[in-house]
């Protein structure tokens, strides 16, 4: 399910999405697949896309940078810091794409659900247009159904 919202540190001009999803798994695995490279190169890269290279240094001031490479062989860096990193409840972090001047922002919440699953809630604001917004959208989308399938049997 996709929502709108309006998150509290997004101006009003900015374009923003939420996403929300349910995952299969306890809150510490999730975060793990957020935090711990060799899990990120399994799902963060939309579609037929695959992660070349994953750091994460989940700690405030620390690096996170994605290198894809889609099925055409193009490739795709995206890169920023870690700004707030509350272990198993919450990561913020900036998001830029090599070439781009605009820094966006990302918000991780992760929230134990009854049946041992694990609610998660991911906001990118701060998006310079309603096109970015939406490009992101589906990228997102692509990536959280592979998250999901990390789980699936």
């Amino acid at each position: 399910m996709t929502e709108f919202e309006r998150p509290a540190e997004a101006p009003d001009r900015a374009a923003y999405l939420t996403l929300h999803r349910v995952i299969d798994a306890p809150v510490e695995a999730v975060y793990a697949a957020w935090t711990e490279p060799e899990m990120l190169r399994r799902w963060l890269a939309p579609g037929d896309a695959e992660v070349v290279r994953a750091v994460a240094e989940p700690r405030v001031g620390g690096t996170f940078l994605i290198e894809m490479r889609g099925g055409d062989g193009r490739r795709w860096l995206t890169s920023g810091l870690y700004r707030e990193v509350v272990p198993n409840r919450r990561l913020v972090q900036t998001w830029r794409w090599e070439g781009s001047e605009v820094k966006t922002l990302v918000t991780v919440e992760f929230e134990p659900e009854k049946a041992g699953g694990t609610r998660l809630t991911l906001t990118h604001s701060r998006f310079a247009e309603d096109g970015a917004r939406d490009e992101h959208e589906q990228g997102w989308s692509g990536c959280l159904a592979k998250l999901e399938g990390l789980w699936t049997r």
